[in-house]
């Protein structure tokens, strides 16, 4: 399998021939190192550039004009920033490194060619963009119907298992740069909340976050906490 990020993730939907996967890594071809806390995509901007992460964390959010901020979603290695611009005129929220990011970057007309002239690719990323909008939805039942602690379990888990389709995890955890702030704006908590979730399921025995690692210490009981399946996360095939 390739190890290019877009590549790999999107030969997790179709399985691309090495022509294809050629035309992908065009996408990968030009690189921008990008610093922490940098702004990539301004809500409300009009024609703004798409990228790809190929290393670091971004975080996607909508900010009320009061400074709250929600969380839409933590974007890592392999994952697409800013392509609703294919379709809005203008963004429709924020994108904002939360590590330091090298991003590949290109244009909106660069990738509806190459959808056009390569359907199977398309494909790909169309399904793709189906897995993180379940992944949105899962989100959105988080906040809505499950408690505190199932909320940050069922997080934990996902996370997990996107960073290792990405090879950046394991059974046992994995790096996690996030702050207790930015779990609290991702689950509609406070970070009191937060704080009070992960002392519980520390003292359980189930996962915890020290020096920026998080441990999963039983996975089979935290999913049966947070009710976490991991189906939403699981792609489809399109044989070549």
């Amino acid at each position: 399998m390739t190890t290019q990020p877009l590549a790999r993730k999107l030969q997790r939907f179709v399985d691309l021939t090495a022509e294809e996967l050629a035309i992908v890594q065009q996408l990968e071809s030009t690189v921008v190192n990008v610093d922490r806390h940098a702004e990539l995509i301004a809500e409300g901007e009009p024609k703004q550039q798409c990228f790809v992460i190929l290393d670091g964390w971004a975080t996607c959010y909508k900010q009320l004009p009061d400074g709250r901020r929600q969380v839409i979603n933590f974007m890592i290695a392999g994952d697409f920033l800013g392509l609703r611009s294919l379709l809005l005129r203008i963004s429709d929220h924020s994108v904002t490194a939360l590590t330091d990011l090298r991003v590949s970057r290109f244009s909106a007309a660069e990738l509806r060619h190459i959808m056009k002239e390569h359907p199977r690719i398309a494909t790909a990323i169309l399904w793709a963009l189906s897995r993180d909008e379940a992944i949105v939805v899962e989100h959105l039942v988080d906040i809505g119907r499950r408690n505190a602690m199932e909320r940050l379990g069922h997080f934990i888990l996902e996370l997990g298992e996107r960073l290792a389709s990405a090879g950046l995890a394991d059974e046992a955890g994995y790096d996690c740069p996030l702050r207790q702030e930015d779990f609290a704006d991702a689950l509609g908590l406070t970070a009191i909340h937060v704080n009070r979730s992960f002392r519980q399921l520390r003292e359980r025995r189930l996962a915890d976050l020290n020096k920026r690692r998080m441990t999963i210490h039983d996975r089979t009981t935290l999913a049966e906490l947070a009710q976490f399946t991991d189906t939403y996360l699981e792609p489809g095939s399109l044989s070549s």
